[in-house]
């Protein structure tokens, strides 16, 4: 089975081009590296080998474990998408707006143009979260 790594507690970030590989995992994981490679390589311009390092760092930072299957290997991710997408949201909003939503709400309301769809989305939502 899949080796017993436990997620670190301290606070590990994934580079852009770790997520590459981390988005691939979990929209078709588990797969082999061969897999990953042909699933990322091109798109990014990587060779074989800057895939093979990213899969590395990805394993030593905790975030992919890999079993033996089939006489070869295959990697799955050891957070999930929504986790990941957590965690990363709030860094930002520490690290940028003091841990508060509302200047980041405010910034990307005056930072971009919203639509009167826009603003009826984000108004069900509100009503939504009040209930």
């Amino acid at each position: 089975m899949y080796q017993n790594t436990a997620m670190k507690t301290k606070k590990v970030q994934i580079s852009a081009a770790e997520s590459q590989v981390m988005e691939t995992l979990w929209r078709r994981g588990p797969l082999t590296p061969e897999e990953i490679i042909a699933a990322t390589a091109k798109a990014n311009d990587w060779g074989a080998g800057t895939v093979r390092t990213l899969i590395a760092r990805l394993l030593r930072k905790g975030f992919l474990v890999g079993a033996r299957q089939d006489g070869g290997y295959v990697y799955k991710p050891l957070i999930s998408r929504a986790d990941y997408v957590g965690s990363e949201s709030q860094l930002l909003l520490d690290r940028l707006f003091g841990g508060e939503v509302t200047p980041l709400v405010a910034h990307f309301v005056s930072a971009q143009k919203l639509t009167t769809a826009d603003f009826k989305k984000l108004k069900k939502l509100i009503r939504e979260m009040e209930k």
